[in-house]
């Protein structure tokens, strides 16, 4: 669901990273939110970006990203630093959740540089709640490491520092996991060598959950041919060739469907499934839901049969 906010404020957190704020143009309560769930924003540009909320999610009067300004921006975090002051009015999407904080009997929250802004928020619930958690927050330098002081307040032990010049390089992930009990559960959100190196330490791959900046490099496929999409609401019939993902031969068509990331990692754009057996490219769904079938991320996923039928 579409809001206009306003930004309230924008506060230099660390070393390349702004804090924006926002609230409601008339002063209203924004709609309720869980920690990992994160914003769209619609730039000026053109461009949509979708940040991980980062406040108290007891706040309803305010909603909090934090954006860091990477060298290589496809123009998103550029335009957030440069453009995005206070008084500004902005359409934004959400807030929509894929990475949600699961029953556990203990939750261990790994985060890699401005992949803490779903944990800032977890830590908090955590910490409120009396549960047993323990935290590892990595950066090149404690200067670029946004919400640190926070989270030691927060946690105190149960959040352990490693910034690499102190350290020498990254963090020893086989020993952080080594004593992992029954029953708990892994966050991870950070860059994809952080993200591949838990996984590759993990023995049991099903207690990782995984929010992803980008989507890691594509996979062979095996339905790299055409075939048919059927929109049974419309009554619009489409080829989707090789080359050409199914959000854009549906835009093409004339059947527009919201999306952001165009990477298979926001979820933006799930679509429900009526017929046919998607090849899910995305990084949003379960195994379980994969497995289910009943939706798909259409901006990456292709199918294997010779037509897919969607709800649209």
């Amino acid at each position: 669901m579409a809001h206009e906010v306003r930004v309230h404020s924008t506060t230099w957190l660390a070393s390349g990273v702004v804090q924006v704020e926002f609230r409601d143009p008339a002063g209203a309560d924004l709609p309720a939110w869980e920690p990992g769930a994160h914003l769209a924003l619609r730039l000026a540009n053109g461009m949509t970006r979708e940040y991980s909320l980062c406040g108290d999610p007891a706040d309803r009067r305010s909603w909090t990203v934090a954006v860091l300004r990477e060298p290589d921006s496809r123009g998103g975090s550029s335009w957030v630093h440069e453009r995005l002051t206070a008084g500004t009015l902005l359409t934004v999407d959400g807030p929509r959740n894929n990475f949600p904080l699961e029953p556990a009997e203990r939750h261990l929250l790994i985060a890699g540089g401005i992949g803490v802004t779903p944990m800032r928020a977890m830590a908090g619930e955590l910490a409120g709640r009396g549960a047993d958690w323990r935290m590892l927050y990595c950066g090149r330098s404690r200067e670029s490491m946004a919400f640190l002081s926070q989270l030691q307040e927060i946690g105190g032990d149960r959040v352990r520092v490693h910034a690499d010049d102190e350290h020498g390089g990254p963090p020893d992930l086989g020993a952080e996991l080594a004593d992992l009990p029954p029953g708990a559960l892994v966050y991870c959100c950070g860059p994809e060598p952080l993200i591949g190196a838990v996984e590759a330490a993990l023995p049991d791959p099903s207690v990782l959950r995984v929010e992803r900046f980008r989507a890691p490099e594509a996979q062979p496929s095996t339905s790299d041919g055409g075939f048919e999409v059927d929109c049974k609401a419309s009554g619009t019939r489409v080829f989707v060739g090789p080359d050409v993902s199914v959000l854009d031969a549906l835009s093409d068509a004339g059947v527009p469907v919201p999306s952001s990331c165009q990477e298979g990692v926001c979820g933006t754009c799930e679509t429900k499934v009526l017929g046919g057996e998607p090849e899910h490219r995305d990084f949003v769904l379960s195994q379980a839901e994969r497995d289910a079938g009943e939706t798909m991320m259409i901006c990456v996923s292709r199918c294997r049969s010779a037509e897919l039928v969607l709800d649209l």
